[in-house]
């Protein structure tokens, strides 16, 4: 049994984490930024611990501050929700090498199926029906990505390959939008992510009658 884990998240995700927590009688770290000091999740905590300032990249997305807090506290386990490092294969990959455990899947299966384009490529290969997309990460040539759009044909979504937690998703109805949800989109991946990869795919709108 884990006695003491660092919960790698915030808000109502690391409530949840917390509150799984104390019914199996496991202690609770609380990462958090500068601006996050106050939140529910790190009152309730039976110990908090800065890691740093508000963008995500410097705090939340930061590995080594992460594995220094996990050490600091003498935690056994890491548990980072979803989002952020949730589908990092690298953060999974550090915690265990730092001697804890990782709450999650392994790191080969996350760099199989935590990147998105990945993901369906295994799939693809596997037989699996996938829905109609790039097929990849999207090409740099904007001509090349309005060709792809009109291939698949409107609405289209554009994702993020490392997203995670309902971030990093647009929907496109129209040849017009479509270039700048690509660069807003690629621009929330890497503040979100650290990774500006993205993919695009058919939206399937349901009607209800």
């Amino acid at each position: 049994m884990l006695e003491k884990v660092v919960i790698a998240n915030r808000g109502e995700i690391a409530l949840r984490i917390l509150r799984a927590c104390k019914e199996l009688g496991i202690k609770t770290v609380a990462i958090h930024s500068t601006a996050d000091r106050d939140l529910m999740h790190v009152r309730l905590a039976d110990e908090a611990v800065c890691i740093g300032p508000a963008p995500s990249p410097q705090s939340y997305l930061n590995i080594p501050a992460i594995i220094a807090a996990a050490e600091v506290t003498d935690s056994t386990g890491i548990h980072p929700g979803y989002g952020f490092l949730a589908e990092n294969a690298d953060f999974a990959e550090r915690a265990e090498q730092s001697g804890f455990a990782f709450i999650g899947p392994k790191a080969d299966t996350i760099r199989l199926m935590g990147d998105k384009v990945s993901a369906i490529e295994a799939m693809q290969k596997a037989g699996v029906p996938t829905v109609p997309g790039s097929d990849g990460e999207l090409p740099e040539d904007s001509e090349e990505v309005l060709a792809i759009g009109r291939r698949i044909g409107y609405p289209v979504i554009i994702k993020a390959a490392a997203g995670g937690g309902g971030r990093g998703m647009r929907v496109v109805h129209n040849e017009a939008h479509l270039l700048n949800a690509i660069y807003v989109t690629k621009a929330e991946a890497k503040a979100a992510f650290g990774d500006d990869t993205v993919y695009m795919e058919k939206f399937l709108e349901t009607h209800v009658t």
